[in-house]
This record gives C-alpha cells, sequence and structure tokens, in this order.
C-alpha cells in the first residue's frame, strides 16, 4: 500500500474513486450516506490537509447545510464509523481516509508547517509493537500513529 497525500498523482481520479467506494460501501453495509455525510466527506477529500470539526461546519453553512456543531461532528463521527475518515489525535481533526477498505493500522506524518497529512498502513501485527503486546499476552485492536515533521514540499523551501 502506498502513502497519499505528499507525491503528486491524479487528484481527481482519487476523490471519484473514494467516493464511488464509499457509496459501495454504504449499500453493501446498509448505511446512508446522506447529503450532509457525502459533502463532509467531499470536503475532507478536497485537499490531504486535516480539517477540524469547526473547519468542516464553516465549509456546510455557507452551502446551507446547517450552522449547528452536531451537523459537523455527527457527519465526522459517522464518517470515521464507517471507515471513510480518521481523526488525527495531535491535530484534533479529521481527514479523509485515502486507502478506504483497505487500511488496518494507519499512520500519519503530518507536515509541521503546512500541515498536509500523508496516509500510510503500518502493518503492526509485523513490528516490535506487535512483539511485545505478544510477551505481554496483549490483544492490539487499534493504534494511532502520527509522525511530525516537514513534507517534501516544506523541506525544499526550509533547504
Amino acid at each position: 500500500m502506498s502513502t497519499i497525500g505528499f507525491a503528486p498523482h491524479d487528484h481527481h481520479s482519487c476523490v471519484a474513486d473514494t467516493l464511488q467506494k464509499a457509496d459501495s460501501r454504504c449499500a453493501d453495509k446498509g448505511l446512508r450516506l446522506t447529503p450532509v455525510r457525502r459533502r463532509a466527506l467531499e470536503i475532507l477529500l478536497a485537499d490531504h490537509r486535516a480539517l477540524g470539526a469547526y473547519d468542516l461546519l464553516a465549509v456546510l453553512a455557507t452551502e446551507g447545510m446547517g450552522t449547528q456543531p452536531p451537523v459537523a461532528y455527527r457527519a465526522l463521527d459517522f464518517l470515521v464509523k464507517a471507515g471513510f475518515a480518521h481523526k488525527i489525535e495531535a491535530l484534533n481533526a479529521y481527514i479523509a481516509c485515502a486507502h478506504l477498505g483497505e487500511c488496518q493500522m494507519p499512520a500519519f506524518l503530518i507536515c509541521r508547517a503546512c500541515k498536509s497529512v500523508a496516509e500510510a498502513d503500518t502493518a503492526v501485527a509485523k513490528g516490535r509493537l506487535d512483539d511485545a503486546a505478544v510477551a505481554a499476552g496483549f490483544q492490539i485492536e487499534r493504534t494511532v500513529v502520527e509522525a511530525e515533521g516537514l513534507c517534501p514540499a516544506c523541506q525544499d523551501i526550509a533547504a
């Protein structure tokens, strides 16, 4: 699985493919991708940057889709539970899942300068964390891996 977020790619295709996968997944699982939820996913997909709930709400409000915080929080809660988005704990923000339906244990590479975020699958089950968990008799169900640094574009600017 590739890391998506910093490398140039066909973003239009990226967005269209993700929305199509989300529609299919909702149909398969009996979930409702309401207009607000779909628009929230589109907004998160617009850039590979994490957005706070109030950032999302500001866009939804300008489009007449609600002005109260629960509108954004409910949409984000649905997207996270459905596996369409992730919460970036370090930023208290959300990002669309770059590997919809494929990511088991995502890791997030967060640029401290431009706040862009790349997502990769960490495959914890093959790493030292899994070894430690097995030794302790612990079963890992969820991990959150977030690394801060500089993306390639910001490294070029700094150099």
